[in-house]
C-alpha cells in the first residue's frame, strides 16, 4: 500500500517531462524564434561561400626533440 501522498512512478515521470517542454518551448520562444532585427540578413551566396569553403590546412604538432 502506498503512504497518502506519494505519486506513481507514472505520474512522476509525466509531470517532468511536461515541465521539461515547457522550459525548452520558452527558451526557443525567447532566443530562437526571431531575429533580433529585421536588418540581420546575409545574402545567400557570401553565406554559402562561408559555410562550403575548404577547411584550412592543419598543421602536425610534434613534441619538442622529435623529428
Amino acid at each position: 500500500m502506498k503512504p497518502p501522498g506519494r505519486y506513481s512512478l507514472a505520474v512522476a515521470i509525466t509531470l517532468a517531462l511536461i515541465v521539461k517542454v515547457a522550459i525548452l518551448y520558452g527558451l526557443w520562444k525567447a532566443f530562437f524564434s526571431e531575429p533580433q532585427t529585421k536588418k540581420m540578413r546575409l545574402p545567400t551566396g557570401q553565406v554559402e561561400k562561408h559555410l562550403l569553403a575548404q577547411p584550412a590546412p592543419v598543421q602536425e604538432i610534434r613534441p619538442k626533440g622529435e623529428k
